[in-house]
């Protein structure tokens, strides 16, 4: 009997130091499966061309008197595909007039919130949504904005913009979103 009950702390002790000594780790870095996510140059569009089909951003000045809602109106979210950080066509219109914007209003200081959809480990999507937001800031800052006018930050799945578990959903969850500090 006693034999039975030292092998059983034993075992409850080992458990408790292997629990204690995972913890939690300070930095993630995962890679899920065998999905490759390739780093992206981002160029800038030549001098004077303008994409034809990217919205007029309204021109908004930051002050005392600004309005908020406003001024986040004037911040499109940019969008990507599934699994990838590199920007779109249609982001690089998005985040064209982002630029301009920013440009425009050299006070302003801005997060880019990193977000992915909810497929993949917590883990997997925060590092995604980390990568999609200093992508972002990469392209805006090769277009004049000032990188320390900008600061990122990832929520991964936990903040969706639409939470219903269809395709459509999940698009509109993978995306950078501006928030005016």
């Amino acid at each position: 009997m006693r034999n039975r009950n030292q092998s059983f702390l034993l075992v409850i002790g080992g458990i408790g130091i292997a629990l204690l000594l995972s913890g939690c780790p300070k930095k993630v870095e995962t890679v899920r499966g065998t999905a490759t996510v390739q780093e992206e140059k981002v160029t800038p569009p030549a001098e004077g061309m303008q994409p034809e089909s990217a919205p007029m951003v309204e021109e908004t000045l930051v002050g005392r008197d600004a309005d908020a809602s406003s001024i986040a109106k004037s911040l499109g979210d940019a969008y990507f595909d599934y699994d990838r950080y590199t920007i779109r066509d249609d982001a690089r219109a998005t985040l064209e007039n982002n630029a301009h914007w920013l440009n425009g209003n050299p006070k302003a200081r801005v997060k880019i919130e990193g977000h992915a959809d909810e497929r993949g480990t917590s883990e997997y999507n925060l590092a995604l949504g980390e990568r999609r937001a200093q992508s972002a800031k990469r392209f805006l800052t090769a277009l004049g904005v000032d990188g320390s006018r900008l600061s990122t930050i990832s929520y991964g799945e936990e903040r969706p913009a639409c939470a219903d578990m269809i395709e459509g959903c999940y698009a509109k969850n993978r995306r950078v979103h501006f928030t005016i500090q």
